[in-house]
């Protein structure tokens, strides 16, 4: 059987590889049923792995020691996009001022995970699983942030697009990881009757729901794939992995066919050396990715939240090769129809030395539990923020007030 693979997980277990054809006894996984579904609120959470440099994405060029710290890797205030005079964009994000404008872009700056640690591997998993310090947890927060439902649900109702199942997504809840649409296809019509016969006919309960699950997901994906899909409005997605996977989560999620939660990657901002060689490429791309997202969505943006993070931020000060180092103190973007934008929130701690955390880094002031708390909250709906953030000491009273309420 010559097949096209894919691997689905389901609650961090191998579930199957994946084949692209319509189980017989799929009863429940509807698409652009004439009747529209009860719109949902939808969140889109974007990873920018390896630790982005939030200093020279939303630039404090208002303050003079910015400059001084980063003589060569500074972008020149002639350059800046500004923002309110504290703040101002990289000129790579001239995208997304429009929607700044617009009043649905916001940024929290000095935003990050309490937990002092500098490795990328620590650093992810704490703010993946959303405990911050603490290795014991199961599950992600994303996946926790779920509410329960009633009935039948969507087998896409929480999706990654990548070849495996991110942390934050992992949990008891259902959720998928597609690689792309474009590999959900059959050479072999016979391989899908297989394989739905040996998931289904095994008494393991176990890998039968869950075969039955993915091949819900399967069906419903492959149809989505077989709608002819323009993007809306002329909204043009930059070429590469990053624009290929907001272009398809807007596609699923105008498809109507249940999509709770979607999750998005895009690595490669360790820049150690000659930052500025590759940051203003990878800023094009974010930036572009993200205005042709909400250009294509249309009226759907009331209903979509995105929130982007990083695992740390790096250091205030430039290194002798150019780059910069590992840090502390990011920025998070958020951006959606119900965002109170064109504003940057959270404590600016400024960069005089005596104010830097341990001596090099931008301090937290905002902890990023409390930007996404605020979007479990006050968007999915999920009240209970102890149980999605397991240890969080926070409350209502730190969040920044950014969303509609």
């Amino acid at each position: 059987m010559a097949l096209n693979r894919r691997i689905f997980l389901k609650n961090s277990a191998l579930a199957m590889v994946g084949v692209g054809a319509a189980p017989l006894w799929l009863q429940r996984a509807v698409y652009a049923a004439e009747t529209p579904a009860q719109r949902k609120k939808i969140l889109v959470a974007i990873f920018q792995r390896g630790a982005a440099d939030g200093l020279n994405i939303v630039v404090p060029h208002g303050e003079k020691r910015y400059y001084e710290l980063r003589p060569t890797l500074g972008i020149p205030q002639t350059s800046v996009i500004d923002l309110d005079g504290l703040f101002g964009l990289n000129p790579a994000l001239a995208p997304l001022k429009p929607i700044w404008d617009q009043g649905h872009l916001a940024m929290v700056h000095a935003s990050g995970s309490p937990d002092p640690t500098r490795s990328h591997f620590d650093a992810q998993d704490y703010m993946e699983s959303g405990t911050p310090g603490m290795k014991n947890v199961d599950g992600g927060w994303i996946n926790r942030s779920l509410l329960p439902m009633a009935g039948p649900q969507s087998p896409v109702r929480a999706l990654a697009l990548g070849a495996t199942l991110p942390r934050s997504l992992r949990g008891p809840n259902d959720a998928v990881a597609i690689e792309s649409l474009n590999g959900f296809q059959v050479r072999d019509a016979s391989a899908a009757k297989i394989f739905e016969s040996l998931y289904l006919s095994t008494d393991d309960q176990v890998l039968n729901g869950t075969g039955k699950e993915t091949f819900e997901a399967v069906a419903l994906l492959k149809k989505v794939k077989e709608t002819p899909y323009t993007p809306a409005s002329g909204a043009n997605y930059p070429g590469g992995r990053f624009g290929d996977s907001l272009r398809q989560i807007a596609q699923l999620i105008k498809s109507n066919i249940g999509v709770e939660v979607a999750f998005a990657d895009y690595g490669g901002w360790d820049h150690h050396v000659q930052e500025m060689n590759a940051l203003p490429n990878m800023l094009r791309d974010f930036g572009g990715a993200l205005a042709a997202f909400w250009t294509d969505l249309g009226d759907l943006r009331d209903d979509v939240v995105v929130v982007t993070m990083s695992e740390f931020g790096r250091t205030a000060r430039e290194n002798g090769t150019r780059g910069t180092d590992h840090g502390h103190a990011n920025v998070m973007f958020v951006m959606g129809g119900p965002v109170k934008g064109g504003k940057v929130y959270g404590k600016w701690p400024g960069l005089a030395d005596h104010e830097l955390y341990e001596k090099r880094d931008l301090a937290v002031t905002t902890d990023f539990r409390a930007v996404l708390g605020e979007v479990v909250a006050n968007h999915i709906g999920n009240k209970d923020i102890s149980k999605v953030f397991p240890g969080y000491q926070g409350s209502a009273a730190d969040f920044r007030g950014f969303l509609k309420v």
